[in-house]
This record gives structure tokens, C-alpha cells and sequence, in this order.
């Protein structure tokens, strides 16, 4: 059996950046926040005084316990922040995220092996941002999918090795999570790999990128581990699926050999689905980021996050497990959920999940584990 560790939006620009021990530049260009340390003055006035600058993985608090001892095969995250120096913001963006290429150590810290970065925040700095944000992870060795220096290069998944096989990684951004059209990458041109809408030709055109990879393993195909499209599409708040979405999911699985569906965008967790003994993450909720204590859309309990574990058969990308852990975010870090915070979670993703054929089932010391029909 694989066992993944798997993440929605991981933002580690603005506030974050600027506790770490090497923050950038804070001017911000939004409408109300113009300097990046006023988000940690927010922090504070809720959860206390953070000493700076924090450890790399001061962010992940917890969760590096968990992580240890759950030992997963790999570990995949939505990075939604241009790693970079350049001031080349993107204009008429209302929101800009990047870290200080010096603060890859933070997820170093939590042994990242892949970056998805098809989203619409990676080209907030523009293509000078994106290209070095490309080079930083390459030095740290940290594999990345969904952007590249042309169109070819941002369609080519990450080829994650494990024991006796490889999971490829696909990542896609699309408009109706903020991408912006001008950010597709083409011929010569640098950009992300976007994703126009839920159409046949759009499942064609991740079918053929998914065979094409098959093919050039040539007679080793039972190498493959899995198939994982990770995927920005949606907007930010709201548990409804949007039209064409549900029966999206369901054409990768049977038309396009995909074995996981990796959503996000939401900035909280929706729920989860198993097709066809194929897990689907419609929304995996934000993992990191620097909202606390702006208050607003409390309603889907927004500090709360999940680390998602499952585990699947390799070759045929059957899910067998899937287990989560419930964390919510204090003073910048993950720390251990609640017993209200992990009963707020429990409910969450079993009324969500109901129309969706899964339960889930309230563990000992604070873990969630999915059952399906």
C-alpha cells in the first residue's frame, strides 16, 4: 500500500513571510493593507505575541509530529505563493502573495516533495517571479507541477518516485478560481497550465496528456502508482459544487485515467467523495495561511484545516484508507484541533458528504477516517 500526504492552499507569503528569519519586502498593493507585518499585528491581537523570527517550521506547529509518524510515501501541497524578490506585481490584482526565495527552508522543514503552483496567485510578481520561483524550488529539491517556462514545460507533471514505481502529479488552474486567461503558458511564453472550463474537450485534453506519459514509460506501465490532478477550480467560500463539476471529477476518473482528484481553492474543506474506488477532494480547504483575525465568514469556521492521508493500492489507485487530521491555526502555526474543533470538522464533511456516498467516523486523539459507499 502508498500512503500520500496531500494539502490544499498553502500561503506562505504576506504575514507568514515576514515572521520567518528571512522576511522580504512587505509592501503589499491592496486596497486596505499596504505593508505585509500589518497581518501579524492581526495575529496577535488574537492569539498573543509571536517572537520573531520563527524556526522554518515554527508554521507547521504540529502537524511535524504527525508527519513523522505517519511516514507518508510523499507529500504534495498547493504552494499559492510566488517564492521571489521581484517587484513586478501584477497590476489590477487586488491581492499579491510572495516569500523571500531565502524561507524555502519552511518547507524544507516539512519535507514538501512536490509544489503544485497551477493557481491564481504564483504569477502575482509577474513572469520574473514565476521563473525564479521555478529556480528556487529546483535548488531546494522540491519537484513542482502546473507551471513552466513554456506551455509544454507547464503540462508536465511531477514524476515523484517511490518504492518500484512513480505517482505523477498534474497540476491545472482555472478561471473560475481567479486565474486569470493571461496567465496560460504557450510557445516561449511563461505561465501556468490553465484550464478554460468543464468541457469534453478539456477531459480530452488531460486524457491525452495522461497517455502521453503512459506511453513514454513504454512497456513499464504497471510502474505508475497513481495519477494525481491536483486542481484550483471553484471560488473561495461556499460548500455547493458548482455546475459540471461532480460529473468533471467523475470523466477524469473513467475517461482519463486519473486516480485522484486533488481540489482546492476554497478556503475551507468541502466534502469528499470515493468514485469508482477513486478519491475525489473537492476542496481541500487552506492548510496555511495569514487570515487570522480578520474575521468574516465564520460560518465555515475558517481557521480550521485538515491534513489529508490516504492511502491507496498502487498500480490500480484503489483508495483503501483515508484518514484526516483536524488542525486550526494560531499565532501562525497549525496546532492540534480541539475536541469542538474536531467535532465541528466531523459535521462539516458528514453533512457535506452525505449526497456524496461518504461518512466519516470520529477517532481517538483527535482523528477523522472516511467511509464510503
Amino acid at each position: 500500500m502508498l500512503k500520500l500526504f496531500l494539502a490544499g492552499d498553502v500561503m506562505t507569503g504576506r504575514g507568514i513571510d515576514q515572521i520567518l528569519p528571512h522576511p522580504g519586502d512587505p509592501t503589499l498593493h491592496e486596497r486596505y493593507v499596504r505593508d505585509a507585518r500589518d497581518y501579524v499585528t492581526l495575529a496577535q491581537r488574537r492569539s498573543g505575541q509571536i517572537a520573531r523570527p520563527v524556526a522554518p517550521g515554527y508554521i507547521w506547529g504540529d502537524a511535524l509530529k504527525v508527519l513523522a509518524t505517519e511516514q507518508p510515501a510523499l507529500r504534495i501541497i498547493n504552494l499559492e505563493t510566488a517564492v521571489t524578490t521581484s517587484d513586478a506585481a501584477w497590476p489590477d490584482k487586488g491581492v499579491h502573495y510572495r516569500m523571500h526565495p531565502d524561507n524555502i527552508a519552511c518547507l524544507s522543514a516539512a519535507g514538501i516533495d512536490c509544489a503544485v503552483l497551477a493557481n491564481n496567485h504564483v504569477l502575482d510578481w509577474g513572469m520574473p517571479g514565476l521563473t525564479e520561483t521555478l529556480a528556487v524550488l529546483r535548488n531546494a529539491g522540491i519537484a513542482s507541477a502546473g507551471a513552466g517556462a513554456d506551455g509544454n514545460a507547464a503540462a508536465e507533471p511531477a514524476w515523484l518516485g517511490t518504492s518500484g514505481g512513480v505517482v505523477l502529479v498534474f497540476g491545472y488552474a482555472m478561471e473560475n478560481a481567479g486565474t486569470p486567461a493571461q496567465w496560460a503558458a504557450g510557445r516561449g511564453r511563461p505561465g501556468i497550465n490553465w484550464l478554460p472550463d468543464y468541457s469534453s474537450a478539456s477531459v480530452e485534453r488531460i486524457a491525452a496528456q495522461v497517455r502521453a506519459c503512459r506511453t513514454r514509460l513504454g512497456p513499464h506501465v504497471g510502474a505508475v502508482h497513481a495519477v494525481v490532478v491536483s486542481i484550483h477550480w471553484g471560488g473561495n467560500w461556499g460548500y455547493e459544487l458548482e455546475p459540471g463539476q461532480r460529473e468533471f471529477a467523475h470523466r477524469l476518473i473513467d475517461e482519463a485515467g486519473v486516480d485522484i482528484v486533488h481540489g482546492h481553492s476554497s478556503h475551507h474543506v468541502m466534502g469528499i467523495e470515493c468514485y469508482a474506488g477513486k478519491l475525489v477532494l473537492y476542496g481541500c480547504g487552506d492548510l496555511i495561511n495569514d487570515y487570522e483575525g480578520i474575521g468574516g465568514h465564520d460560518a465555515f469556521a475558517p481557521d480550521l484545516g485538515l491534513l489529508y492521508f490516504p492511502t491507496i493500492e498502487p498500480g490500480t489507485g484503489k483508495l483503501q484508507d483515508l484518514m484526516l487530521w483536524p488542525v486550526r491555526r494560531r499565532a501562525l502555526r497549525l496546532c492540534a484541533g480541539s475536541d469542538d474543533d474536531v467535532a465541528c470538522l466531523h459535521s462539516a464533511l458528514n453533512r457535506e458528504g452525505r449526497p456524496l456516498g461518504t461518512r466519516v467516523d470520529y477517532l481517538a486523539a483527535g482523528w477523522l477516517r472516511v467511509r464510503w459507499t
